[in-house]
């Protein structure tokens, strides 16, 4: 596809805008926040023009304030799908993330309730009316995550009514899992039946995609015979992997800001002669945080000639703080370091240094340089961009990766990382011993093979290759559309 086709009625959707919409001074100020596709669009706005649609973060009732939010966030090319505080839990908390969520990431024990349902299917309908009003025939749409399952099949309907034709992508940025715990969900038909509305459907991994495929068939007796397309209802959906990454110049941009390189040879200073090990998650359960901490623990037990020489720097970034079972994580976890250090401490120091907020992204790109390991302890996930971002920093140091097997960039990654349970505490401990202890020639040869992987597989690559497996699509249905 010409670079100039991708400039033309793209819509891009999530359901919250990648920006932090306040109010200052009596009117609104919108500026661009952070988060995971935040980073892996990163890349794409440097080929791509896009309007973006997604929820503000905020109620806004007035008239006058909408208009005032709606021009604030226009200078960033974004549009509002506005949303009541109440509407919004429901979906995002209620629905989406206490019972969606879990089952995506083979967590058992879930409750369905039929009120966050219904205010899921709310959204995804407002979603629709939205975006149907804004899109023009020819228009590409690409529809991002598992907030917005139903959005396909209810948008199709609605610019169907309109006349117009547009090309429907979606992207899922989670685990597919495998049939057993989908069918926990009695409302699985209906989300199904919404991502098979689309014209191509995104798994990171093949093991998502396949999951996918087979629940298809299972569920719904869909015709699955053609590799990477599924047959249903008189329509042919493409299915693929589209790997997403980073935009590794950026930081290897700034490792060279002078400030940085000051704050790297403080931090070389101040940690001389100990082998730093990080690891930089949001707080949720999926990231096996508590798992890392035990571990690390069973790692100091197992190794007491390494007191004094080795520290754990753990950032954990504030999530869903609203949220009762996040709460009582945060609390397991900052016991669990007061625990460690009680144990481990000598007047000399302490081997973990537990980190319950955000770090500014030049302190960030710092610290993974300085680290000799990185260590990701994912239960489950859906690719996991940290590992990315760790390589990007390691050009010097050729630091290792210490990764879960159960993350999904151990799909593509495990060559040049040290892989591992995480639940398997003695697994964790001797998997951070060898990365600790890997030799120079390994350590490089891991490195590399991880170089050229991050700098491949780039953030700007997966959106632009999935616009163009969209637009092709977009520009002839018929045909075989993932050859």
């Amino acid at each position: 596809m010409p670079a100039g086709d991708t400039k033309r009625n793209l819509i891009i959707v999530s359901n919250r805008l990648p920006l932090s919409v306040k109010r200052v001074d009596g009117s609104f100020q919108s500026s661009i926040s952070s988060g995971g596709l935040v980073t892996a669009l990163s890349g794409l706005t440097k080929s791509t023009q896009f309007r973006w649609f997604g929820w503000p973060g905020l109620e806004v009732k007035d008239n006058e304030d909408r208009k005032d939010v709606c021009q604030s966030l226009e200078e960033h090319n974004a549009s509002p799908v506005f949303l009541d505080s109440d509407l919004a839990h429901e979906h995002y908390n209620g629905f989406s993330n206490r019972i969606l969520w879990p089952i995506l990431h083979y967590q058992s024990g879930v409750t369905f309730d039929d009120g966050p349902w219904q205010a899921y299917k709310r959204v995804n309908e407002l979603f629709a009316d939205e975006i149907c009003q804004a899109a023009e025939n020819g228009t590409l749409i690409w529809i991002h995550d598992y907030h917005l399952m139903l959005l396909p099949e209810l948008l199709r309907a609605r610019l169907q009514k309109q006349g117009k034709s547009c090309a429907i992508g979606f992207s899922l940025h989670t685990p597919f899992p495998a049939g057993d715990f989908w069918r926990n969900l009695p409302v699985r038909k209906h989300l199904i039946d919404g991502l098979l509305a689309s014209d191509l459907l995104g798994f990171h991994t093949d093991e998502y995609k396949q999951n996918f495929i087979d629940t298809c068939a299972s569920l719904l007796g869909a015709r699955t015979e053609i590799p990477n397309q599924i047959q249903y209802k008189n329509r042919l959906v493409c299915i693929d992997q589209f790997i997403v990454g980073i935009d590794p110049l950026k930081f290897t941009d700034t490792l060279q800001n002078p400030d940085v390189k000051d704050r790297i040879q403080t931090l070389e200073e101040r940690y001389k002669g100990v082998r730093v090990i990080v690891g930089v998650d949001r707080l949720d359960h999926i990231k096996g945080l508590t798992q890392k901490l035990k571990g690390f623990d069973a790692f100091l037990d197992d190794h007491p000639e390494l007191r004094n020489k080795v520290v754990l720097i753990q950032v954990a970034v504030p999530s869903r703080e609203d949220v009762k079972e996040y709460q009582e994580l945060e609390t397991e976890l900052s016991t669990l370091a007061g625990k460690i250090n009680g144990k481990h401490a000598t007047p000399e120091g302490t081997p973990l240094l537990y980190m319950h907020r955000s770090v500014p992204f030049t302190e960030l790109a710092a610290l993974y340089s300085i680290a000799d390991a990185c260590l990701l302890t994912s239960t489950r996930d859906g690719m996991n961009l940290v590992s990315f971002e760790y390589v990007a920093c390691q050009e010097k140091r050729h630091g290792v990766l210490v990764l879960s097997e159960f993350a999904g960039a151990a799909s593509f990654m495990r060559e040049g990382s040290i892989c591992f349970h995480p639940a398997n505490k003695t697994e964790m401990s001797e998997a951070l011993y060898a990365a600790l202890h890997l030799d120079k020639d390994e350590r490089r040869r891991k490195y590399e093979y991880l170089r050229d992987f991050v700098h491949k597989h780039t953030s700007a690559r997966w959106g632009q290759t999935f616009i163009e497996k969209l637009n092709s699509r977009a520009c002839n249905s018929t045909r075989p559309c993932c050859s």
